[in-house]
């Protein structure tokens, strides 16, 4: 399943992202991964989460995105959530229509039965019309 935390920059997600991935951790039992633009965070996550800071795999579009997200999906048999934070950054998809990204990371969740939660930098009504029953925090 896909999860959407949104709210425009500067409200607060990235606690939420933070506070929802550390609690995840005493309750799942396979694996987290947490992706983001650096390091910043490190500190602030729980040790046994795999924290990824993407930008150094030169990744440049949301189709590049989606292939390294499979390829750690693949590398990872217990891998059960993965945590999004500065997804439209991450994803090279500022200023883009976010809908097939999402679509395909939906498809991948059913697939190997790995739920994503997503911190998007739009407000709720920006949110496509398809997605809105899919966010969990509105900030």
């Amino acid at each position: 399943m896909v999860q959407l935390i949104v709210g425009k920059k500067g409200k607060g997600k990235t606690k939420q992202l933070l506070d929802k991935v550390n609690s995840e951790i005493k309750e799942i039992s396979g694996n987290i991964a947490y992706l983001d633009k650096s390091k910043k965070h490190m500190f602030e996550l729980n040790n046994k989460v795999r924290l990824i800071d993407i930008s150094q795999f030169m990744i440049e579009s949301s189709n590049e995105f989606i292939g390294f997200v499979s390829g750690i999906i693949s590398q990872d048999h217990d891998l059960q959530q993965v945590y999004f934070d500065s997804f439209l950054r991450i994803a090279c998809l500022e200023d883009q229509d976010i809908t097939p990204t999402l679509e395909k990371l939906e498809k991948l969740s059913k697939i190997f039965d790995v739920n994503f939660i997503l911190s998007i930098s739009l407000d709720e009504t920006e949110i496509p019309a398809g997605w809105k029953d899919k966010i969990i925090v509105s900030l």
